[in-house]
């Protein structure tokens, strides 16, 4: 059973959502409760890890408010934008030392399982990459946590703490904002269907037409390229973690179908914002 200040929250969320945001953020906090040196870079970043935890903070705070129904603008969704409001919200907020950032990410990300369990309904709400309900929003804070608790870890040499278990978790949000997320530039003129599965796991469809996507939970009926991956290399390279090249190198990923050439091409249809 899974409670937030005493209270039970199990149905409002998928089995199992509510103990990976507390378990993700709890993780993430006791990697960075005694760091002494925040300026130290993150890998592939332009930020440091203060800066790093301080965006993961305020994050999480953004997401409690608006499960709480408060209405927060934070930019129009287009990776530029969203880039340009992470920048703005970092030059208004000081603190960078771990301990406190630690305990700032893990109040909030039980504010949000707070706010979740006191609303009576699951109506959407406007989030950076579109209206989303609370589910969804949930899904986000998690894959948002994921990924820069990825980046936290490298930078201090710790394992990371995605696992299969979330990866999964990620997926409602993965679904719902891959069509937000999509290049047009590379999708431009693209037909194409794809099945994506997830190595032991579940799998989803992506459908282009004319550069118009499509992402549902079911695959196509005759899928142009199926590409099996496995769980966290999904997670990592839907992230922008991971060349694809590296990962296919490895045997991470494996494609077939009537247009196998088509998988190299996939993670370069999308920009992670």
């Amino acid at each position: 059973m899974e409670s937030v200040a005493g209270h039970d929250v199990r149905g409002t969320l998928p089995e199992g959502l509510g103990d990976a945001i507390r378990a993700t953020a709890e993780e993430i906090a006791a990697m960075l409760r005694g760091t002494t040196d925040t300026s130290v870079p993150v890998p592939r970043s332009e930020w440091t890890l203060g800066q790093a935890a301080a965006h993961l903070a305020q994050a999480n705070e953004l997401m409690a408010d608006l499960a709480a129904g408060q209405e927060r603008s934070y930019g129009d969704g287009t990776p530029q934008s969203l880039a340009e409001a992470n920048e703005r919200a970092l030059a208004g907020f000081e603190e960078r030392d771990a301990d406190p950032l630690a305990e700032m990410i893990v109040t909030q990300a039980d504010a949000y399982l707070a706010a979740v369990e006191r609303c009576t309904t699951d109506e959407s709400v406007v989030t950076p990459l579109g209206p989303m309900n609370k589910t969804v929003l949930g899904s986000y804070l998690l894959t948002h946590m994921l990924g820069h608790g990825y980046d936290l870890a490298r930078a201090l040499g710790r394992p990371h703490m995605i696992d299969r278990t979330r990866v999964e978790l990620s997926l409602p949000f993965m679904i719902t904002a891959m069509p937000r997320v999509t290049d047009p530039t590379a999708t431009a003129r693209l037909t194409a269907r794809y099945t994506i599965r997830l190595r032991g796991g579940a799998r989803f469809g992506v459908t282009f037409a004319d550069g118009a996507v499509s992402v549902t939970p079911q695959p196509p009926d005759q899928p142009d390229c199926t590409i099996l991956i496995e769980p966290v290399t999904f997670l990592v390279m839907a992230l922008g973690r991971c060349n694809p090249w590296g990962a296919m190198a490895r045997g991470h990923v494996l494609a077939w179908g009537r247009r196998p050439w088509l998988a190299p091409r996939f993670p370069e249809l999308f920009k992670s914002p």
